[in-house]
């Protein structure tokens, strides 16, 4: 890690990456709104007003070098997300492809890169108390998407240097309005009956509010200027029983609360038979498209502790959450109000 690097050029043009999603579309209008020139690559139209969109994949090489033309600072979202599915398809956008648009800034002579990451590239399966990043570790992440985000995060990490500034960012469930990958589904299968609670559902946890990652990205790409080369893990430094919070996202998505209960350990094996099951193919020999209703690694996150010191984390962003966890489910409360 550098904390006293050689100056870099002026923040001018960034490029997004995986602008579809919430996330990045948020990082996206930001930056549009504070007058940067702003690229987005992704699948599918990002629908960033005033961006330039790019529709393709950081699997391709010919679009990632296209995209990160003349650009000064990357932001790395794209990312195949999901509890399930074949590990090439992990690997091939999750490893490589952050190799592709890692090379590719660095052929371009971008200056500040920034790599979305995620807790769970140095998460084994314990409880978490207290603890700062942790090095990513592919071989003790669990499931394919930890390990890839893991292998992905070293490969972005590993090409830190006074020219080209690296920091890595670790999101900790990421919840609010528009959010389909934890909110809607919660809201979604407590209203089914089908959420589960873990045990008594006391672990303590750390969750992020949207508009507070954004924020934390923002101070992210003027921090990199000044401290590279490590990871921070951002929450909202408000740890609550996970119990608590699933209870009250329901509540706000005018759901019923969860009654479900199941023993940790019960639902620990039941998840790794599941997940066996999703592994084979359906009628055809097709991979499935849908995800589990319980995976291993979906049961140790909900049966575990795994709340973070966020101090180094605030230290370096200058940064602090603007949205408490209370404003924040006000909030969402009224946005499925309003729907």
């Amino acid at each position: 890690m550098s904390t006293q690097p050689r100056p870099v050029g002026p923040l001018h043009k960034v490029l997004v990456t995986g602008a579809s999603g919430l996330l990045g579309a948020g990082v996206a209008r930001e930056l549009v709104e504070r007058n940067l020139q702003v690229v987005t690559l992704q699948r599918r139209p990002s629908g960033v007003a005033g961006a330039t969109d790019i529709e393709g994949s950081v699997t391709d090489p010919a679009a990632v070098r296209a995209a990160v033309a003349g650009c000064d600072t990357v932001v790395h979202i794209a990312a195949k997300v999901s509890v399930s599915g074949p590990a090439h398809e992990y690997d091939q956008v999750n490893v490589e492809g952050t190799r592709n648009v890692v090379t590719a800034a660095q052929d371009a002579g971008v200056e500040r890169f920034i790599q979305i990451s995620s807790p769970s590239v140095a998460h084994a399966g314990n409880s978490i108390i207290g603890e700062g990043a942790g090095p990513a570790d592919p071989a003790a992440a669990r499931g394919h998407y930890a390990r890839t985000k893991a292998a992905g995060e070293l490969i972005a990490l590993g090409a830190d240097s006074p020219h080209f500034r690296v920091l890595a960012l670790r999101p900790h469930l990421m919840w609010g309005p528009g959010d389909t990958q934890l909110t809607q589904r919660i809201v979604d299968r407590s209203r089914q009956g089908r959420m589960p609670v873990l045990g008594p559902g006391a672990a303590l946890v750390d969750t992020l509010y949207t508009s507070n990652a954004v924020d934390a990205v923002l101070a992210a790409i003027h921090a990199v200027d000044h401290t590279h080369g490590e990871a921070l893990v951002v929450t909202n430094a408000e740890p609550r029983p996970i119990g608590e919070l699933i209870r009250g996202l329901a509540r706000a998505g005018g759901s019923p609360e969860p009654r479900l209960h199941l023993p940790a350990g019960l639902a620990k094996v039941a998840g790794a038979v599941i997940e066996r099951i999703w592994e084979l193919p359906v009628a055809g020999g097709k991979d499935r498209d849908d995800e589990p209703p319980l995976t291993k690694f979906l049961a140790e996150q909900l049966s575990t502790a795994h709340w973070f010191d966020q101090r180094r984390t605030q230290q370096v962003l200058r940064w602090r959450p603007a949205v408490s966890i209370d404003e924040g489910l006000a909030l969402l409360t009224e946005y499925y109000r309003m729907r």
